[in-house]
């Protein structure tokens, strides 16, 4: 049925230039730094082992509520998740969503006055280790239900009359997304397509919203939309909760991956859905900003999830390495598969010291982890990819043949090809790789931009360019002379971490203070040098943030080792593999650093040219290409859907 004659236009996506999406992304971003951070000091050559060290540790009684409900859900997983069963159907089945929500793994970060379990993040983080290793799909069900879909936003941003009418819903029966994507907008907001047009009390919602993870099957959504400015409405990109059994909800198509089968995501269509006004979620503008804060710590959930991976990996490699003999010995006693599980184990310690330490500083809201909680979902994802990748390697052709078949001819069935299948999706959920290596760097340069941005912004008059001028002055020249010298160049610092009878730690900490220093000069001197065309440096500015993630992670995982030691909790043990950690991190370090300036840059960028100009197609020739036909992108043009509905709640 056509749109009545007093619908409003619906504008498609709008024409922005590269600076006036560089300029919306800048708008959402939280400008000011209230509390310390010790990522953000790391960045600038300011090594605050105080801000982490000791290790910040919940109180008692968060601890036992959070083992309690650990032991609940590891029972459910262990009697009800049939992992094979889901990646088999591609489904998780009912009466396991059902059990969750009995359980009230729904409700995990909701406060318990609305019928939550408040747990701490820490234990939130540990659950979705737990129920992802049992199923992947499942840790991504309830990750994208708490951690970005409705009840972050609201808990944060939302009244509290939302508060009382949805989170009640969402900790026991509701299961909620978050829909911020489009056909052809990802990480480029300023093109959002998708409208919220003002009518009376109401708002009139249309556009096409692509990979909607919890989509199919979700009560309530969290949607960004436009809302064009107007008399009284400032508009801009705003968050809305939208009741996804509204009238012109439909979602048309269930999307399939590679890996996580189970994961109900879709393809959802809004036309003409009337939202009431009461449902928006902070004021008209403010939809990109309440998505990056939900993301400051929601992120944190998936490499959590990626720690659940670690120690499965771990397990399985130490296993079948022990029992698998080559040329007459266990494999695992060859150097060339021995140094795969030692970067498994260690890797694996560092990525849960990331995590509980990002985790812990979140509940204790004394640090801004802005930059901590982008750090681990960078590393997390890259190393747990690595983690994967070296365990079908250990594990040979049985890597990659299925658990299925592995079981049908008489063999333990194994995962492993499920599992790495499984983890890909991790570099491009919630910011892929190159997103977060461009969102991080922004952030670590913060300080830098704040006293002499205005110096390298070709928009500024002259007259702000000199007082920006002054005062990059005096703040250089306060802050240069003490990336000179450093605690890390005094043999004795961090003497704390080197107890009787354990590894010796306090060196790889003296080489974290150091290296921090050497990254802010590096940093300084490329800003000098490329001023303005820093930003177009992003293989430069990658190599900076890996850096710091290596940093980071040496630190916590030492942190982590001292902290488990006090407790009397395998110190031993937790010192040997954050030395071992710590001395595989430093030589990725020194590779970094030297790539900073040696490496093919300039080189690849008229390589792609190339590419793009077709010279060189001619070496395409030769084979057939087994794509169908179509268009790259679909359309999205609003208005009403001709495909059927694929909404499926679970109720």
């Amino acid at each position: 049925m056509s749109a009545p004659h007093n619908t409003p236009q619906v504008p498609k996506a709008p024409k922005v230039t590269e600076r006036e999406a560089r300029r919306v992304a800048e708008a959402a971003r939280e400008q000011d730094w209230r509390k310390p951070s010790f990522a953000k000091e790391l960045f600038l050559g300011r090594f605050r082992l105080d801000l982490v060290h000791p290790h910040p540790l919940p109180p008692p009684d968060d601890i036992r509520r959070g083992e309690e409900f650990l032991a609940r859900l590891r029972a459910f997983c262990e009697e009800h998740v049939d992992s094979a069963r889901i990646e088999r159907e591609a489904r998780i089945p009912d009466e396991v969503v059902d059990g969750l929500k009995r359980l009230g793994a729904l409700g995990m970060k909701i406060e318990t006055k609305y019928g939550g379990l408040g747990l701490t993040q820490v234990y939130y983080n540990k659950a979705l280790a737990l129920v992802g290793s049992a199923s992947p799909a499942v840790g991504a069900l309830l990750s994208a239900h708490q951690s970005i879909g409705v009840p972050q936003p609201l808990k944060i941003f939302g009244t509290q009359e939302q508060k009382d009418a949805f989170l009640p819903r969402l900790a026991t029966t509701d299961i909620s997304a978050f829909l911020l994507t489009e056909p052809d907008v990802g990480s480029d907001p300023a093109r959002l397509a998708t409208t919220a047009v003002p009518d009376g009390n109401d708002y009139l919602l249309d556009g096409v919203k692509l990979w909607t993870t919890n989509g199919v099957v979700a009560d309530l959504l969290v949607v960004m939309a436009r809302v064009p400015v107007s008399e009284g409405h400032p508009g801009g990109i705003t968050a809305f909760v939208v009741d996804a059994d509204a009238p012109g909800v439909t979602v048309e198509h269930r999307n399939a991956f590679m890996g996580l089968r189970g994961i109900e995501n879709g393809v959802t269509r809004f036309h003409q859905v009337r939202v009431p006004a009461v449902n928006r979620i902070g004021p008209e503008g403010a939809g990109l900003k309440i998505a990056l804060t939900t993301l400051n710590t929601g992120r944190l959930s998936l490499p959590a999830m990626c720690v659940g991976a670690g120690k499965w990996c771990l397990k399985i490699a130490r296993e079948w390495s022990a029992v698998r003999e080559q040329w007459g010995r266990p494999v695992a006693k060859h150097e060339a598969v021995g140094a795969k599980i030692s970067f498994i184990a260690a890797t694996t310690f560092a990525l849960e010291a990331i995590v509980d330490l990002s985790s812990q500083m979140a509940d204790e809201d004394r640090n801004d982890i802005r930059i901590e909680a982008a750090l681990a979902k960078l590393y997390g994802s890259e190393m747990g990819w690595l983690i994967a990748d070296e365990l079908v390697q250990i594990r040979g052709g049985r890597g990659f043949e299925t658990a299925e078949s592995l079981a049908a001819r008489g063999e333990r069935a194994v995962p492993a090809e499920q599992m790495l299948r499984d983890m890909r999706i991790n570099r491009i959920f919630e910011g892929s790789t190159e997103i977060m290596h461009l969102l991080i760097a922004r952030e670590a340069v913060d300080a830098h931009l704040k006293v002499a941005g205005d110096i390298v912004d070709p928009e500024k008059a002259l007259a702000d360019k000199a007082r920006a001028g002054a005062n990059a002055a005096v703040f250089y020249a306060r802050w240069l002379p003490q990336l000179v010298t450093g605690a890390g160049q005094l043999p004795r610092t961090y003497g704390e971490f080197h107890p009787p009878g354990h590894r010796d730690l306090s060196g790889h900490l003296r080489f974290v203070e150091r290296s921090s220093r050497k990254l802010a000069r590096s940093t300084f001197y490329a800003m000098s040098r490329w001023q303005g065309r820093m930003e177009t440096k992003q293989g430069f500015l990658g190599r900076i943030v890996d850096i710091g993630a290596e940093l980071f992670a040496m630190s916590a995982a030492c942190v982590r080792a001292e902290h488990l030691r006090g407790a009397g909790e395998h110190g031993r043990e937790a010192y040997q593999l954050a030395d071992a950690f710590c001395e595989q991190a430093r030589i990725r370090v020194e590779e970094l650093f030297g790539r900073l300036w040696s490496n093919t840059d300039d080189l690849d960028r008229r390589v792609v040219d190339g590419v793009l100009s077709g010279t060189y197609a001619w070496l395409e020739e030769g084979v057939i290409d087994p794509s169908g036909e179509g268009p790259w992108i679909a359309d999205a043009t609003p208005g009403p859907s001709a495909r059927d509905n694929r909404h499926r709640p679970v109720r």
